[in-house]
């Protein structure tokens, strides 16, 4: 992704995003704005399935990292299939057509209803991730006359060397069962008729930069699978997960595609059945860029400030996870002012950068923040009653606009007065 994210690192960002002029673009758009580069998520998509050509293997695309409706559209084109935690999220992958099929359910809360809907629809396969989902599952589906097809999420008790807060399989975190709890699972299978339990899956976390910590999960995953298929109990699914990292800032390396594949291809070697990834940051993070224009320059008793358009509720990773993101002025220029880079909200937390080096900034112009591919749009918020912001998709010479900017009458559209009382 060298022409989309490491030449604007060195040298500030240019006038243009693939062929598209920003300025025009922020002048016609508006800001903030995010703005995608369809290039840049074709190579990355194609490069997964090229490292993963060897295996049988298929890619099931974390909706939550970017659930754009285009974005989802161009990675169906590319053969991509979904991974959903929420019924908005099946609806959002069977709108971008992608076959229910092509679909894995994985959370630790699915509602009755979301079970339903996705009986109903036939998506491919549930990761389970407790006794009650799975007891839950067979309930609704025996009701409805139906087989559901289940994963057993292990929790292999691995440190995935990552953020706190996105780590998910140490055995103090919430998500997946024991491999003892789901040794039990398979061995007790026969109590739960309507639902076929064939499969196991992991996910230890987001922001992987080493892989480390993966191959040590996959290796206790294989000795999980080899010993369930000696005991009888045949599994045509392997779902290793996602959360490959990304480089955001200076040192940072991010795992390579093949070597990615390589270890996964070393741990199940001779498993027949079907692999799948999950990757969501991998695909998307680097492809995108959220837009924004200067209010103003603070000159602060003790810091010096560059307050933006932009603000926590339009990119909360900074404020939630610490998160670092480059940010480039647009027309480059030598980096010689330090700015804690903030946004308008009312919160202290609303910081995306402290003692950055950047070109001095003026009122009106306008800077990149990048790496804003992934978490950014799909986490986003009216706080402050800020509308949200608009998405386009460039793709050489030309954009679309793939999400229109919120209105403040379209966010207060859902609020009633008063006015109608009821009891209950």
């Amino acid at each position: 992704m060298e022409h989309v994210v490491e030449k604007h690192r060195r040298d500030g960002l240019p006038a243009t995003f693939d062929q598209v002029d920003l300025p025009a673009l922020a002048a016609r758009e508006g800001t903030p704005l995010y703005v995608y580069s369809a290039p840049a998520l074709r190579q990355r998509v194609r490069a997964l399935r090229q490292a993963l050509s060897g295996l049988n293997a298929g890619i099931r695309y974390a909706v939550k990292a970017n659930g754009n409706a285009a974005v989802l559209r161009l990675l169906a084109e590319e053969g991509a299939g979904a991974d959903i935690v929420s019924a908005g999220e099946l609806e959002r992958a069977l709108r971008a057509g992608i076959a229910a099929a092509d679909i894995v359910f994985s959370g630790v809360g699915k509602s009755d209803a979301e079970i339903v809907l996705a009986l109903e629809v036939g998506i491919g396969r549930f990761n389970i991730e407790s006794r009650a989902e799975l007891d839950s599952l067979q309930r609704i589906a025996a009701a409805r006359g139906l087989m559901a097809t289940a994963a057993v999420r292990i929790n292999p008790d691995v440190d995935a060397q990552t953020h706190a807060k996105i780590s998910t399989g140490k055995a103090e975190n919430k998500f997946g069962v024991s491999i003892a709890e789901a040794r039990g699972w398979f061995q007790a299978r026969a109590q739960w008729p309507n639902v076929r339990l064939d499969g196991l899956h992991m996910h230890i976390g987001s922001q992987l930069l080493s892989l480390a910590p993966v191959r040590e999960a996959l290796a206790r995953m294989a000795a999980f699978w080899k010993e369930l298929e000696a005991a009888g109990h045949p599994i045509a699914s392997i779902d290793v997960g996602g959360g490959l990292g990304v480089r955001y800032r200076e040192g940072e390396q991010a795992p390579d595609a093949r070597e990615y594949a390589a270890a996964i291809a070393q741990a199940l070697a001779g498993f027949g059945g079907r692999i799948l990834v999950e990757p969501g940051r991998w695909l998307v993070a680097e492809a995108g860029l959220l837009l924004s224009r200067v209010l103003l320059e603070k000159h602060g008793q003790e810091r010096r400030f560059l307050v933006l358009d932009a603000a926590m509720n339009d990119l909360l990773r900074p404020t939630l996870y610490d998160a670092w993101h480059d940010i480039v002025r647009i027309d480059g220029g030598q980096a010689s002012v330090r700015y804690d880079v903030v946004g308008p909200v009312c919160e202290t937390g609303d910081t995306f950068a402290t003692d950055r080096l950047l070109p001095p900034c003026a009122a009106g112009e306008l800077v990149a923040i990048l790496g804003a591919g992934a978490y950014a749009a799909s986490m986003g918020s009216t706080y402050n009653s800020r509308p949200l912001p608009a998405e386009v998709l460039v793709d050489g010479d030309r954009y679309a606009l793939v999400r229109r900017r919120q209105t403040l009458d379209e966010l207060l559209a859902a609020e009633l007065p008063a006015t109608e009382w009821r009891r209950t």
